[in-house]
């Protein structure tokens, strides 16, 4: 069935709402964004870019998000294609036959020029979730300020940043408030995995992305190798991502012959049975402070991104907790840092120094303050009532 064809079958529906994630973090948030939209009117009509999550909430998703989830200039160059199709499929829908209203998630460079788009149709634009204009580029704010009625935003610093630039704003506290939990007990979650409570548990945490995997999972094997070397009775778990497939991590695991327990889904209980964790940055590290695991986070992307980026940032953190706490509380290696050596050395701190480990599960602690409370998704939806009269 094609676009046009899908979209012209809703227009008995009472109103039609384009929501836009282009990540996994956003599809999950997108999906509960829907389920309560749809509670509270369930007449409404969604369609647009989105995962599995999105699907099986009701939205009529015209691109999967796994295929735009990229980052850094060099990947989105190698994508450019699937982004650009995307974009052309959506455009042609704003402006043929516009929705009441756009949401808009995250994946700042693609959504504001797609609510460029909806400006010149006089379509309403709700921005959830914000770019993070306040560590890089903040010139942009402008920018938002010119193209969206309203910014739902999910840390409390953020509402000042963009009162001064004259945007409304609503703080709607964070959707992991109410979603990071999790379903089993530390002893029973470890009894599912087929692990041994007796060993100790590193978690690898490699990313949502295929970029990601392919260029930061063998340094994370790697660090495991070394781990287990220093320390015989650890066991491993990795979490793999619903944007994911075992065919993205296989040839990695099999070329090291290490043995990794594989879960799919209930990374929250992944995250509790573990004594640390290694992990990518991104959504992934406030999930794991909200669990209060200790962890490293390394990050590295192409020399040419990096440069550029290393001119453009204003923060002193890439880790998303630590940015929330304010200070470095937990370890973050970069670029040329991110080698295997180093990170596990920071593991072994966790595992050697007890008082270390509870210190830093201390400091998360307060992190998980500092969001609030739940019934985010709620507030958003009720926000895009509003914007929908």
């Amino acid at each position: 069935m094609g676009v046009s064809s899908c979209y012209g079958g809703m227009k008995n529906s009472t109103k039609r709402i384009m929501i836009v994630a282009g990540e996994a973090s956003g599809d999950l948030h997108g999906a509960r964004l829907v389920e309560e939209a749809l509670r509270l009117d369930p007449t409404l009509s969604f369609l647009g870019i989105g995962g599995s999550r999105m699907r099986e909430a009701g939205v009529e998703t015209l691109v999967d998000s796994s295929e735009m989830a990229v980052v850094g200039l060099v990947e989105v160059l190698a994508h450019f294609g699937v982004i650009c199709r995307a974009f052309t499929t959506l455009r042609r829908i704003i402006r043929r036959e516009p929705p009441d209203l756009l949401i808009l998630i995250d994946y700042p460079d693609f959504n504001m020029l797609l609510a460029r788009v909806a400006r010149r149709a006089g379509v309403k634009v709700l921005y959830y979730i914000s770019p993070q204009v306040w560590a890089w580029r903040t010139g942009r704010v402008k920018t938002i300020a010119r193209l969206v009625d309203r910014m739902a935003v999910v840390f409390p610093f953020e509402v000042p940043f963009y009162e001064k630039a004259g945007v409304p704003v609503s703080f709607v506290g964070h959707p992991l408030a109410d979603s990071v939990r999790p379903t089993m007990t530390r002893d029973a979650a470890l009894a599912a995995f087929g692990l041994d409570p007796a060993k100790r548990t590193v978690g690898l945490f490699p990313g949502s992305r295929r970029g990601e995997v392919a260029r930061l999972f063998p340094v994370i094997l790697e660090t495991a190798a070394l781990l287990r070397e220093r320390y015989p009775d650890l066991q491993f778990i990795l979490p793999l991502a619903s944007s994911l497939s075992l065919a993205d991590i296989e040839p990695h695991l099999a070329s090291t012959g290490l043995d990794v327990t594989v879960v799919r889904d209930r990374v929250y209980d992944v995250m509790q049975v573990c004594d640390a964790i290694v992990t990518v940055s991104g959504t992934v590290t406030l999930e794991i402070a909200l669990v209060g695991t200790p962890m490293v986070i390394i990050y590295t992307v192409s020399p040419l991104t990096y440069a550029v980026g290393k001119r453009l940032i204003k923060v002193d953190h890439i880790g998303i907790c630590n940015i929330v706490a304010g200070e470095r509380v937990v370890p973050e290696l970069v670029q040329h840092d991110a080698t295997a050596p180093r990170i596990a050395g920071e593991i072994g701190r966790y595992l050697d120094d007890v008082a270390y480990a509870g210190l830093v599960r201390e400091q998360l602690a307060r992190v998980k303050e500092k969001l609030g409370a739940g019934g985010c998704s709620q507030r958003v939806a009720r926000l895009a009532l509003d914007m929908l009269g």
